[in-house]
């Protein structure tokens, strides 16, 4: 029974009475009993079991647990789950507090939204007491189902808002410049004491990286992330990763080491300064709602190169990889005993002005650990592991016995040419030995795009125990799944699904891991579809379209790819990505903010393609320092248009075709956003241009287009997707879990 006891009370307190009254009072006994049954009836249904069992999934601005936020104004998403068919949420309660202590309907101190009529799940807005930069808070929430009975309330759920006041930052960048310092990876040490760690006290720690860093307290690594941060365009953005430390900490003394990479900061790229990678970290304790700065980065720091450095430039073609020197014991000194390293002072370096925001996007993580499928000798000293699939990500081996200072090569391709032989693709790695203790190699601030591994200069055989390979990707969710009684459609969605992940390293999804590595527009209006209904992307796509609005110029000119740093081919299909991108985040994740947030990205970059229109037909635009090779259909078939892209008219009727695409979605966008003139406009704009295209290309006797070319997939459906499809006609030799390993033009896995 769910009614309370003073329901209960009361029905004993009449039944006694009851039989002390008039008789006038007896007549009206059994209706008042009836009335009283009802009630307790009301009373036990309402406290009835919620057909909604558990609230799972709980969501702050679409990460979990989120640390370190990019907002004042976050919001919040949970699933229901329930075993009832049909269940219904028609209700809402959401606390949020300073601490967990007041995490109650009564002492709520931030936020009680009380029951809210709302069957709304996604993207609920805070709406309580105004949040600041720094605050590390508490949130949980309950629903009602269709028959108003309450679920229990949820699991606590954490966020916090992070540095967002440039006020608020008391650290400094910190740097170690020597001769070709972008090619060494530094490691940069703080000793600090603290008195007393109190249970109720946290410990956030944020590093905005100039480079990739990994983060080791009392010698353990924090986190479980590699590769850190996402992508920005540095010139004009840099991001914070906000690390809980608290279980690390101890009463007495610390020791804080942030180890630092190159990567995409390196030197002739826009907004790199320098001699080499930096950091500006803080270190702040957080009791109740008061932070208080307990370390920052500045020239009391140590610093030392380490025994890792990159090998080439990081350039197209050209990503290189890693050396490393001495033995794991020697490595491992950093962690065990790093007083016994030589330690020199750290620089404070000056960074132009720029944003420095919160990641709001998962980090890279190791998703699969792949063994290798066989290793075979090629000569006394050459061995070639494959690894039986292609992978984006890092390599690890344990080396037999070696001689002092023999040099150990590694060389990477995603395929073997046709007599079996390694591609040269750039990537190669390098283990100088030390001749004693374990040999050991594993990537740290690099990574491949790699199947095969061509080991040079090693006489022994390597145990394969002893080889691995790691997937990583940006640790995105799974979002659907695909399978029929078709095998050849299970293997197709199979190959796209894996091809996906070892594409999505880094916050963005590239073309190609292991020779470019940039997000190209087009590439992306190609996947986004698929990509959104496979997976949940929605924070990858927020950082990337970050970067695409960060790339635009003055005039509204774009590069064809985001992040850009340097010159690379596309067209309107890739700069269009601004638009298509947005349109399609909203239609999969409803996130109107992504348009408000982006149109005037949108109209800026169409009031540009406005001036390279002539007679109402978009025609070539410029090259420039930041873009060139103005390309139509990218992977026309054999035969069709020219190969250099030379053929104007085959360009231009594929880029305007594409451009009313783009006017479509501008009118769908300005509608939901409230702009009516605006959606007017953009449906004129779509229709005059069809009526150009029409009368440019179409041959009315014929029946077709004038220049004989299709309106090939670009401007209709996934283009990259149906290449991937022609490419799926051949079974590959070579398979490995259902994935088929292709190679474009690009070399794309």
């Amino acid at each position: 029974m769910c009614f309370s006891l003073l329901s209960l009370f009361m029905v004993r307190k009449f039944s006694v009475t009851i039989t002390y009254q008039t008789q006038y009072q007896m007549k009206l006994r059994k209706p008042v009993e009836k009335l009283i049954c009802s009630l307790i009836f009301l009373s036990i249904l309402g406290c009835s079991p919620s057909n909604i069992s558990k609230i799972v999934d709980l969501k702050c601005e679409n990460l979990r647990n989120p640390l370190g936020i990019n907002t004042l104004h976050p919001r919040f998403s949970w699933k229901n789950i329930s075993d009832k068919e049909g269940t219904q949420q028609t209700a809402y309660q959401i606390l949020v507090a300073s601490n967990t202590n007041n995490l109650s309907e009564e002492k709520a101190d931030l936020w009680n939204s009380g029951k809210v009529l709302s069957p709304s799940n996604i993207l609920i807005d805070y709406q309580g007491s105004p949040l600041h930069s720094r605050e590390l808070l508490y949130w949980k929430i309950r629903t009602w189902d269709e028959n108003g009975n309450i679920s229990k309330w949820s699991e606590t759920g954490t966020f916090s808002i992070g540095i967002l006041d440039e006020s608020d930052w008391a650290a400094s960048y910190i740097g170690y410049p020597t001769e070709n310092g972008f090619q060494h990876c530094p490691q940069f040490r703080k000793v600090f004491s603290i008195e007393k760690v109190n249970k109720d006290d946290t410990y956030l720690l944020h590093i905005n990286s100039l480079g990739y860093h990994e983060v080791f307290i009392n010698g353990q690594k924090i986190g479980n992330d590699v590769l850190s941060p996402a992508v920005s365009q540095f010139n004009k953005r840099s991001l914070v990763n906000t690390y809980d430390v608290t279980p690390y900490m101890t009463a007495g003394e610390n020791n804080l080491i942030i180890w630092l990479g190159s990567g995409w900061y390196s030197k002739g790229l826009p907004g790199v300064v320098g001699e080499g990678p930096s950091v500006k970290a803080q270190l702040e304790k957080f009791s109740g709602q008061s932070a208080e700065n307990i370390v920052v980065t500045d020239n009391t720091w140590l610093a030392r190169n380490s025994e890792y450095t990159r090998i080439s430039d990081w350039m197209s073609g050209r990503y290189g990889g890693e050396e490393v020197s001495g033995n794991l014991e020697t490595q491992n000194l950093l962690f065990t005993e790093p007083e016994k390293l030589t330690w020199n002072k750290a620089s404070v370096v000056e960074v132009p002005k720029h944003a420095v925001t919160p990641q709001m996007v998962e980090p890279n993580r190791i998703t699969k650990e792949i063994n290798p499928s066989a290793i075979n000798k090629l000569n006394d000293s050459t061995f070639l592991v494959d690894m039986g699939t292609t992978l984006a990500g890092w390599f690890e081996i344990t080396f037999p016995q070696l001689q002092d200072k023999q040099q150990v090569v590694l060389e990477y391709s995603d395929h073997l040419d046709e007599n079996g032989e390694i591609v040269h693709q750039g990537q190669t790695d390098r283990y100088i030995a030390s001749g004693s203790g374990t040999e050991f190699f594993r990537n740290k601030f690099n990574y491949h795009g790699f199947r095969y591994v061509k080991i040079s200069n090693l006489y022994e055989a390597p145990n394969p125990a002893s080889v691995k390979a790691y997937l990583i990707h940006t640790d995105f969710e799974l979002n659907s799944g695909f399978e029929c009684s078709d095998t050849d459609l299970n293997r197709i969605h199979d190959m796209v699904f894996y091809t996906l992940q070892c594409l999505g390293l880094g916050g963005y999804l590239v073309d190609c891991p292991q020779i470019e590595r940039l997000g190209y527009g087009g590439d992306g209006n190609a996947s986004t579809v698929t990509a959104q209904t496979m997976f949940n992307l929605a924070p990858l796509y927020s950082n990337w379209l970050d970067a695409w609005s960060d790339v635009i110029r003055e005039d509204g000119s774009m590069p064809h790819t985001a992040p850009n740093p340097y010159s690379a081919g596309g067209g309107p299909y890739w700069c269009g990505f601004i638009i298509s991108a947005s349109w399609h985040t909203y239609q999969n994740y409803g996130d109107i903010s992504v348009l408000e947030k982006y149109y005037p990205v949108m109209q800026k970059w169409l009031g540009y393609v406005e001036r390279y229109s002539v007679d109402g037909l978009l025609k070539r635009w410029p090259n420039t320092d930041y873009r060139n090779w103005y390309l139509g259909d990218w992977a026309t078939p054999d035969g069709v248009g020219n190969p250099n892209h030379l053929d104007d008219r085959s360009v231009d009727l594929v880029n305007n075709s594409y451009l009313s695409v783009c006017f479509s979605q501008m009118a769908d966008i300005a509608g939901y956003l409230g702009k009516d003139n605006d959606k007017k406009y953009y449906s004129e704009k779509k229709s005059q241009l069809n009526e150009v295209i029409h009368d440019t290309f179409f041959d009315e006797q014929k029946g077709h287009q004038r220049n004989q070319e299709i309106i090939h997939a670009n401007t209709l459906c996934d283009y990259k997707d149906l290449w991937m499809l022609r490419g799926c006609r051949e079974k590959s030799e070579n398979e490995d879990e259902g994935c088929i390993s292709l190679s474009s033009r690009r070399g794309n896995v």
